[in-house]
Protein backbone atom coordinates (compact mmCIF):
# COMPACT_ATOMS: atom_id res chain seq x y z
CA UNK A 1 0.00 0.00 0.00
CA UNK A 2 1.28 3.45 -1.00
CA UNK A 3 1.27 6.57 1.43
CA UNK A 4 -1.11 7.75 -0.96
CA UNK A 5 -3.66 4.68 -0.37
CA UNK A 6 -3.58 5.11 3.03
CA UNK A 7 -3.96 8.74 3.10
CA UNK A 8 -7.06 8.17 1.02
CA UNK A 9 -8.81 5.82 3.31
CA UNK A 10 -7.84 7.78 6.52
CA UNK A 11 -9.75 10.49 4.98
CA UNK A 12 -12.77 8.48 3.98
CA UNK A 13 -12.76 7.36 7.60
CA UNK A 14 -12.96 11.29 8.78
CA UNK A 15 -15.75 11.86 6.16
CA UNK A 16 -18.65 10.41 8.37
CA UNK A 17 -17.57 11.97 11.51
CA UNK A 18 -17.62 15.18 9.85
CA UNK A 19 -20.93 14.71 8.44
CA UNK A 20 -22.15 13.83 11.17
CA UNK A 21 -20.79 16.87 13.20
CA UNK A 22 -22.25 18.61 10.57
CA UNK A 23 -25.78 17.76 10.93
CA UNK A 24 -25.09 17.66 14.69
CA UNK A 25 -24.43 21.16 14.30
CA UNK A 26 -27.04 21.97 12.18
CA UNK A 27 -29.80 19.99 14.50
CA UNK A 28 -28.35 22.30 17.22
CA UNK A 29 -28.76 25.48 15.37
CA UNK A 30 -32.48 24.42 14.24
CA UNK A 31 -33.29 23.35 17.40
CA UNK A 32 -32.07 26.43 19.54
CA UNK A 33 -33.88 28.59 16.00
CA UNK A 34 -37.48 26.93 16.83
CA UNK A 35 -36.73 27.11 20.83
CA UNK A 36 -36.50 31.14 20.34
CA UNK A 37 -39.59 31.09 18.12
CA UNK A 38 -41.61 29.69 20.89
CA UNK A 39 -40.19 31.83 23.46
CA UNK A 40 -41.09 34.88 21.10
CA UNK A 41 -44.17 33.40 20.37
CA UNK A 42 -45.09 33.60 23.83
CA UNK A 43 -43.81 37.02 24.37
CA UNK A 44 -45.98 38.05 21.85
CA UNK A 45 -49.34 36.08 23.69
CA UNK A 46 -48.43 38.12 27.04
CA UNK A 47 -48.46 41.07 25.24
CA UNK A 48 -51.60 40.83 23.74
CA UNK A 49 -53.72 39.59 26.45
CA UNK A 50 -53.64 36.19 24.05
CA UNK A 51 -55.03 33.08 26.59
CA UNK A 52 -55.52 30.56 23.65
CA UNK A 53 -51.86 31.38 22.31
CA UNK A 54 -50.26 31.64 25.99
CA UNK A 55 -51.51 27.51 26.60
CA UNK A 56 -50.35 26.46 23.18
CA UNK A 57 -47.43 27.41 23.71
CA UNK A 58 -47.15 24.05 26.83
CA UNK A 59 -46.88 20.56 26.35
CA UNK A 60 -50.15 18.61 27.37
CA UNK A 61 -49.00 18.08 30.61
CA UNK A 62 -47.56 21.39 30.98
CA UNK A 63 -47.28 23.66 34.16
CA UNK A 64 -47.40 27.04 34.92
CA UNK A 65 -45.87 28.41 38.46
CA UNK A 66 -46.28 31.97 39.10
CA UNK A 67 -45.75 34.07 41.70
CA UNK A 68 -48.21 34.60 44.20
CA UNK A 69 -50.78 32.83 41.89
CA UNK A 70 -52.29 28.75 41.81
CA UNK A 71 -50.12 26.36 39.71
CA UNK A 72 -52.18 25.59 36.68
CA UNK A 73 -51.29 22.53 34.48
CA UNK A 74 -52.69 20.87 31.36
CA UNK A 75 -56.55 22.10 30.79
CA UNK A 76 -56.40 24.98 33.55
CA UNK A 77 -53.59 26.79 31.78
CA UNK A 78 -55.73 29.13 29.59
CA UNK A 79 -58.40 29.27 32.29
CA UNK A 80 -54.91 30.73 34.51
CA UNK A 81 -54.03 33.00 31.30
CA UNK A 82 -57.59 34.55 31.08
CA UNK A 83 -57.70 34.97 34.37
CA UNK A 84 -54.63 37.03 34.70
CA UNK A 85 -55.44 38.52 31.55
CA UNK A 86 -58.57 40.12 32.86
CA UNK A 87 -56.48 41.27 35.28
CA UNK A 88 -53.78 43.14 33.68
CA UNK A 89 -52.23 43.73 30.81
CA UNK A 90 -48.49 43.12 29.85
CA UNK A 91 -46.12 45.26 27.62
CA UNK A 92 -42.66 42.74 28.32
CA UNK A 93 -39.63 41.95 26.46
CA UNK A 94 -37.59 38.53 27.13
CA UNK A 95 -34.13 38.52 26.91
CA UNK A 96 -32.55 34.83 26.86
CA UNK A 97 -29.56 34.66 29.12
CA UNK A 98 -29.18 31.00 29.01
CA UNK A 99 -30.37 28.27 26.39
CA UNK A 100 -29.31 24.45 27.07
CA UNK A 101 -30.28 21.97 24.56
CA UNK A 102 -29.80 19.11 26.72
CA UNK A 103 -30.74 16.69 24.13
CA UNK A 104 -33.05 16.06 20.67
CA UNK A 105 -36.12 16.22 23.37
CA UNK A 106 -35.14 18.02 26.18
CA UNK A 107 -33.91 22.07 26.71
CA UNK A 108 -34.15 24.97 29.52
CA UNK A 109 -34.00 28.34 28.95
CA UNK A 110 -33.15 31.20 31.46
CA UNK A 111 -34.35 34.60 30.99
CA UNK A 112 -35.53 38.10 31.85
CA UNK A 113 -38.23 39.96 30.97
CA UNK A 114 -38.77 43.89 31.49
CA UNK A 115 -41.56 45.67 31.00
CA UNK A 116 -44.95 47.63 32.25
CA UNK A 117 -47.91 46.15 33.87
CA UNK A 118 -51.12 47.98 33.62
CA UNK A 119 -54.07 47.01 36.21
CA UNK A 120 -57.19 46.99 34.75
CA UNK A 121 -58.96 48.06 36.97
CA UNK A 122 -58.17 51.68 37.42
CA UNK A 123 -55.19 51.93 34.75
CA UNK A 124 -51.93 51.98 37.20
CA UNK A 125 -48.92 51.10 35.04
CA UNK A 126 -45.96 49.89 36.94
CA UNK A 127 -42.42 48.78 35.68
CA UNK A 128 -42.57 44.65 35.35
CA UNK A 129 -39.59 42.92 35.81
CA UNK A 130 -38.81 39.32 36.13
CA UNK A 131 -36.73 35.97 36.33
CA UNK A 132 -37.71 33.53 34.73
CA UNK A 133 -36.95 29.28 33.96
CA UNK A 134 -38.34 27.27 31.08
CA UNK A 135 -37.81 23.84 30.98
CA UNK A 136 -38.41 22.45 27.03
CA UNK A 137 -39.54 19.28 25.79
CA UNK A 138 -40.23 19.03 21.93
CA UNK A 139 -43.70 16.95 21.61
CA UNK A 140 -45.00 15.58 18.25
CA UNK A 141 -41.80 17.66 16.98
CA UNK A 142 -42.35 20.87 17.92
CA UNK A 143 -40.51 22.91 20.72
CA UNK A 144 -43.55 23.23 24.17
CA UNK A 145 -42.78 24.73 27.63
CA UNK A 146 -43.26 21.65 29.51
CA UNK A 147 -42.66 23.82 33.20
CA UNK A 148 -42.63 27.63 33.73
CA UNK A 149 -42.19 29.44 36.86
CA UNK A 150 -41.26 33.19 37.38
CA UNK A 151 -40.18 35.27 40.22
CA UNK A 152 -39.94 39.32 40.58
CA UNK A 153 -36.55 40.56 40.03
CA UNK A 154 -36.84 43.33 41.78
Amino acid sequence: MTFHGIYHRRFLYCIPWNANSRKDDRNQMTNEHDVKTLLYTYEQALNNSDAALAASCYTAGGVFMPTAQPTATGDGLREAYEQIFSAIRLNVTFTIDELVIASDDIAYALTRSKGTQTVLADGTRSTESNREVFVLHKEDGAWKIARYMFNKSE
